[in-house]
């Protein structure tokens, strides 16, 4: 599984990246603040919203810590798709959030 570091993807989305984020947390974690721009699907909701993804697309994916964004990852890949972990999650995350 392909990770990288929450510096790492900060500095892409300040370089002007277009990046395509997903956040597997939880609504109440998710209403404290997100990445700009990312997209929140509960990990448990991931399943069932495939057909809101493309397999053309790299996704970054982001939780708390870094374990359930981990998890989704690994379905993901699974599944055929294009993934990258935010290592350290929301927690190591030292930009801007919106709420």
């Amino acid at each position: 599984m392909q990770e990288i570091t929450a510096t790492e993807l900060a500095k892409k989305l300040n370089d002007g990246e277009s990046l395509h984020i997903i956040d597997v947390r939880e609504d109440e974690e998710v209403a404290q603040g997100k990445i700009p721009g990312a997209t929140h699907i509960p990990l448990g909701e991931l399943p069932d919203r495939l057909d809101q993804l493309s397999k053309e697309k790299q996704y970054y994916m982001v939780c708390r810590s870094g374990g359930r964004s981990g998890r989704a990852s690994a379905f993901l890949e699974a599944e055929g798709y294009h993934v990258i972990n935010m290592e350290g999650g929301m927690l190591d995350w030292e930009d801007e959030v919106e709420v």
